[in-house]
Parts: C-alpha cells; structure tokens; sequence
C-alpha cells in the first residue's frame, strides 16, 4: 500500500497576515499594531507560519527583522492570496473592504489621474482608491515593496521586480513669464545657455528628462532654482525668475490664462514616455487590474525596447 503524502493546509490566513505585516513594518510590535493583535499573538503566528514551512523567513538584526530569500520569495505570493482572501470576504456584501492602492509621480498624480479617478469613482461607488503622489522613485520603491498595488511614472527608472508597460506619450515645454526678455522671439541654443533655470528636484522623473533633453543642446545649464513643486516653479517663473521646463499636462492651464507664455525655440521636440509599473511576481487583484484597465483604456504609448 502506496500512502499518500499529507497534505492538508499547515498554514492559515492570519499567519500569512502577521508575515506581510511584519515584512512592511520591520517586527512584529509594528505588525501587532498593523493587524489588531497583541505583540505576542503576532510572535506566536510568525513562529507557527516558520515552523510550518519548515524555514525561518527573517534575519534578526538586533531588534529588526528582514526578510531573507525565503521571506522575499513568500511575500508576493503571501500577499495575493490575502488580496484573493479579502475578495471572497466581499464577494456578496457589494462593496470593496480594502482600498486600493496608487502611487503616482508628481506630474501624472497632479495633472492627469484626478479625473480618472474622479470617474472611476463615479462608476464604482463602493471602491476607495488611496492615492500616493511622490517623484519617480520613490513610486518605483513603493511598488518593489508592495506597499501600493500599482504605480504610474514619468521617468526612465525601472527595476528588476517590475514590470514597466508604456502607458502615454507627454511632451516637455519651456516656459517663461509674457514679459521674459526671450518670450518675443525664437530663443536661440546659446540664449537658453546663457539663461537662469527654475527646475524639479535631481530624483523627480520631469527632472531626469529635462536634464536628458537640454544637456544634448545646450552648452550648459545654469540652474538658478531646485524645487519640488511643480506649481511653486510656475509661479517663480510668471513672477520672471527665469525658464522653467515642465510637462505640458502641468502647464496647459498656465498658458491658456496667459500667466505663463511657451517658448519658442529651435530645439527639437522633447516627448518623453509615461508608463504603468506593476510588481512581477504579484499578480493585480481583481480592483487593481480593473482600475489600470480604465485608466488605460485611452490611447497609449508605443511599447519601448524596455
């Protein structure tokens, strides 16, 4: 007689709950607090998931507790089946228990998600979508981490975990006050050269393509002004500071009031691909995947070499 080997479920949900949680907040105090457990049910729940694996899933470093290769193998898997889980949960009370997480950068979170998810609300009443809007890699790590569900970026970054799908096409614009010595004419390359710049921060996705795009032109960049606001920079720019380069989502407004005026100059146009990043070892929820679905669903960028 052949036995079979035993398989019945050794695990459950609420150990796999304390891991992810354990996982975000660095030990299990932080992760008690995450799942509405005492500290030590949440050490006992850890001990019991390990145990039942058969491997540790963290190194102890003092206090702290990092995931090793096991724990990091566990944690997208370990988080799709509690997504799965809350979705049952729901599944005949009409409505989404869990928000749904987003991360944007700044110019997408800004200018162009608003009304996605204004509609996206609309259309579905009971769905909470929190929305985090930080500079391009900060979305990136967010969503390497698993701390949100989905991100949209506006740089070149990517990461061995994500997946990156080109999503639209936006175009870069110089834009100075009305009565900006250059706002007259066709700026040429050695006035932009010679002119003082109001840009993003080095990290911010907007900067990265500013840098990419003016650098190959111009002889130099004097940048006057850093700043992590893209509506601080339009303003310091109407009150005549210097040029500024931003998406032309962020800027449409500015120019149609006349408040701020586009540069003309002989510079080719600077068009840059924005795009949705999903982790590739954790499948979207069911919410997450018809949340990119509508935001998608317009036209898109053609796919890269990425």
């Amino acid at each position: 007689m052949i036995e079979k080997p035993d398989q019945r479920l050794r695990l459950n949900l609420r150990q796999l709950e304390v891991f992810v949680a354990t996982a975000h907040a660095g030990s299990t105090r932080g992760a008690a607090g995450r799942v509405s457990r005492s500290q030590s049910a949440a050490s006992a729940a850890l001990a019991e998931l390990e145990a039942a694996l058969g491997v540790p899933l963290f190194d102890r470093v003092g206090r702290r507790l990092l995931l090793n290769e096991n724990g990091r193998a566990l944690l997208p898997r370990a988080s799709t089946v509690l997504e799965h889980a809350t979705e049952l949960q729901t599944l005949f009370a009409g409505e989404h228990a869990t928000p749904l997480h987003v991360a944007a950068s700044f110019t997408i979170g800004e200018y162009l998600l608003p009304s996605l998810v204004a509609e996206w609300t609309r259309a579905h009443p009971r769905s909470r979508v929190r929305l985090r809007i930080a500079n391009t890699s900060e979305v990136i790590e967010a969503v390497a981490a698993f701390t949100v569900d989905v991100g949209f970026i506006e740089g070149p970054q990517t990461h061995p975990d994500l997946v990156v799908r080109p999503w639209r096409r936006d175009e870069l614009v110089i834009v100075a006050a009305p009565d900006h010595p250059l706002a007259a004419r066709v700026a040429t390359a050695r006035q932009l050269s010679d002119a003082t710049w109001i840009l993003r921060e080095p990290e911010s996705g907007t900067r990265q393509a500013t840098d990419s795009w003016l650098m190959a032109h111009l002889d130099r960049l004097d940048v006057g002004f850093e700043l992590g606001s893209t509506e601080a920079i339009k303003r310091l720019v109407a009150a005549g500071a210097g040029l500024g380069c931003l998406s032309r989502q962020a800027v449409a407004q500015a120019l149609a009031d006349g408040w701020l005026v586009a540069l003309r100059t002989r510079l080719p146009t600077a068009s840059r691909r924005l795009a949705v990043v999903t982790h590739r070892h954790k499948p979207l929820g069911r919410t997450a995947a018809e949340f990119v679905a509508h935001c998608t669903a317009g036209p898109v960028a053609a796919p890269s070499g990425h």
